[in-house]
């Protein structure tokens, strides 16, 4: 077929490409979708924030235990969750530090909101210490994901 009778057949003739209208429509969509499938994966993220929170805090406290079963005593406020990590200065000093520490790395973590976790001898509830992340805010109280998440009251 050549090009004269496919333009009287009306073969080409018709749109080249797609209406503004037609884009307009389709980016609305995928906006409108996106932001549903968002929303979702957000929800999930802070949830996966406070659940991370929740682990870290469990492995701090379980490596508190053993520090205190290798040096008869916890680690003071003073020494902080760095007396897991390597040997502290501050008295009463360890005789036997174990070579990589009490943590499985070479730093104490920041908690899923990249906050330091505070460690407080004794605990707000008379336990003999407490490890407190104080959420997504970073400040002490809140409610969701910027709650309160202490090793006195893990599930």
């Amino acid at each position: 077929m050549n090009t004269l009778n496919r333009l009287q057949r009306g073969v080409g003739r018709g749109r080249g490409g797609f209406t503004f209208l037609e884009l307009l429509v389709s980016i609305t969509i995928i906006a409108i979708l996106s932001g549903v499938v968002g929303l979702g994966v957000y929800r999930y993220i802070k949830e996966a924030r406070v659940t991370t929170a929740k682990q870290q805090i469990q492995i701090l406290k379980s490596a508190i235990v053993s520090y205190a079963a290798e040096q008869s005593s916890i680690p003071r406020q003073e020494q902080g969750l760095e007396a897991l990590v390597r040997k502290t200065t501050v008295p009463p000093i360890p005789e036997k530090f174990p070579e990589g520490g009490y943590l499985d790395s070479p730093r104490v973590p920041l908690d899923p909101w990249k906050h330091p976790y505070i460690y407080l001898v004794p605990g707000h509830s008379n336990e003999p210490f407490e490890i407190i992340s104080y959420g997504g805010d970073g400040e002490p109280g809140g409610a969701g994901d910027a709650a309160d998440i202490s090793s006195s009251n893990l599930q």
